[in-house]
């Protein structure tokens, strides 16, 4: 099994003040090292394309889609898609990724959006993804604002459907997060865990495709230490990709 991952980077840019005098840094940073590891003690390969990355290097044909089981997106707005160099500088035309992933869908592919300050609508909005080709194939809706739920004192799901082959083997309390987008379960989306009626895990189906919203972080900072280092966490995420894939066995 072969899967893309997408998002899960960044870079600041650091302006230090000392007195009368200042000067700046940068430090670039990833988050998909826990992912990275889950998926490789299943046995599953991944290529993963950083968010400065995406524009030029996100498949831009079906066929280039075609070679994966799943392709999740986590922490990487609608504009990194949408907007390749090509298109933003020159005004060229290309292809919209977000449909082209939609027709992958519908033709069988897995999906799944993995929440963060750029997923969903994010923060300020900015992520973009209401009334796009995402939302349609997703199993929830997006709010047109500010989706963010923070809860810095920590917050616990409620297990809806433990019986779903995504939590087979899954036992006990879960960790607390420090967060997630607030989304709504579409009445064909089958919820698997939420938190004050908000859909946290939901699963369903787009064409012979499945889809998957998990609405918080699969990493810091929403997903905190004990989330990432969990018992569980690993089978968590491969009971997701395999189910993503229909291969479940």
């Amino acid at each position: 099994m072969k899967i893309l991952v997408a998002g899960e980077s960044w870079v600041k840019h650091i302006i230090h003040i000392k007195g009368f005098d200042t000067f700046t840094n940068s430090e670039y940073a990833e988050g998909i090292e826990w992912f990275r590891s889950a998926m490789e003690e299943a046995g599953i390969e991944m290529d993963f394309i950083p968010n400065h990355d995406a524009p030029e290097k996100f498949p831009t044909t079906l066929e280039e889609l075609n070679r994966y089981h799943v392709v999740i997106l986590s922490d990487i707005g609608s504009n990194t898609l949408l907007l390749s160099n090509s298109t933003f500088s020159k005004s060229e035309l290309a292809v919209n990724r977000l449909n082209l992933i939609k027709e992958y869908v519908s033709l069988g592919g897995g999906f799944a959006m993995v929440g963060g300050y750029m997923s969903f609508q994010g923060i300020d909005a900015k992520a973009k993804y209401k009334d796009t080709a995402i939302e349609e194939i997703l199993p929830v809706t997006m709010h047109p604002f500010d989706d963010r739920f923070e809860a810095p004192e920590g917050l616990h799901i409620h297990i809806v459907s433990p019986e779903h082959p995504i939590l087979e083997g899954i036992h006990g309390a879960w960790p607390h997060f420090l967060g997630y987008n607030r989304i709504q379960a579409k009445d064909s989306g089958t919820v698997l865990a939420e938190h004050n009626g908000n859909a946290f895990l939901a699963v369903g189906e787009f064409g012979t495709g499945r889809t998957l919203a998990f609405a918080s972080d699969f990493a810091p900072h929403w997903g905190p230490k004990e989330f990432v280092e969990w018992q569980h966490y690993n089978r968590l995420w491969t009971n997701s990709v395999k189910w993503l894939a229909a291969k479940e066995s």
